[in-house]
């Protein structure tokens, strides 16, 4: 397993593919492609990697995913049981820069655009407002014919464009750490996703990557911007506020359902990474953000 360079072969014709997907785990390694990406998660939840970004998603998320910038969205463990199968839908759009004609948004009429698709490289989350103004737009693109897609795309970037609120998510732009190839991270990325809820200790993924623990400290800070502890602290601590904002289950345990084993030092490391308690976050946030099955 690598950081993979996808190359998808429908793009040798077309310049943009729009596609419904129903199954979980929507990509199975971490990667890039020369493609932007646009994701809507309609159902299902779980957490996405977005350059140095670690965050939850739920139903309404709304990502754009410029070119080469790694990424990688995985479901909650239970999206892959059988039970499971008929609750994931996700609308992707992939195009590239030139889907409706070469420099056409080099062109001053579509400045807000090319400012929109050159935030990209760091990952676009976009506001609840612009995800509910544009959910039925978004549902009903995989319907339409190849030209009319090619059109309300560039609609749905226009008014993407327009939208504010939104949030940049990696803080640097990993595009160029993209093109070195790397035949660990995958494995690694996927292991914490999977067992973050575990012990999981800095040799045993040092082993998973087949490196001396200093050689991997170096090599993950230099892949992700974060520290090895610095990014699982994360992960637990993302998955903690959606179930924080889902579960009525207590602060403690939830504390111990994702890998903590004292609540003092899940309080601490929710703090610095929220920016508030764990007790504050649950009063502030809904049970869900709004659902649009």
């Amino acid at each position: 397993m690598k950081l993979v360079l996808k190359k998808p072969e429908n793009f040798v014709e077309r310049r943009l593919n729009i596609y419904k997907k129903e199954v979980p785990c929507l990509d199975s390694a971490w990667h890039y492609h020369a493609e932007y990406e646009l994701l809507y998660i309609s159902k299902s939840s779980g957490i996405r990697f977005v350059g140095d970004s670690v965050a939850p998603f739920y139903p309404g998320d709304l990502v754009l995913v410029g070119a080469y910038l790694p990424h990688l969205w995985r479901n909650d463990a239970a999206y892959y049981g059988e039970q499971e199968k008929n609750q994931v839908k996700t609308i992707v759009v992939k195009f590239l820069a030139n889907f409706i004609g070469t420099d056409t948004f080099s062109n001053p009429e579509f400045s807000t655009i090319n400012q929109l698709l050159d935030k990209a490289k760091y990952g676009i989350c976009f506001s609840e407002k612009i995800v509910q103004e544009l959910h039925k737009e978004l549902i009903e693109i995989t319907e339409l014919s190849t030209t009319r897609q090619s059109i309300k795309l560039l609609d749905i970037l226009h008014k993407l464009s327009m939208s504010t609120g939104n949030q940049i998510l990696s803080s640097t732009d990993m595009r160029q750490y993209a093109l070195a190839s790397s035949n660990r991270l995958d494995n690694v990325l996927k292991h914490i996703s999977d067992n973050y809820a575990d012990t999981i200790r800095l040799n045993d993924v040092a082993d998973i990557a087949c490196m001396t623990t200093n050689s991997f400290c170096r090599f993950f800070k230099k892949m992700t911007n974060k520290s090895f502890t610095q990014f699982l602290n994360e992960v637990r601590i993302r998955n903690a506020s959606r179930l924080l904002a889902q579960e009525s289950l207590s602060i403690s345990d939830i504390s111990y359902k994702v890998g903590y084993n004292s609540i003092t030092n899940f309080n601490k490391q929710f703090k610095l990474i929220m920016g508030t308690t764990p007790k504050t976050y649950r009063q502030t946030t809904s049970v869900y953000p709004s659902i649009r099955q």
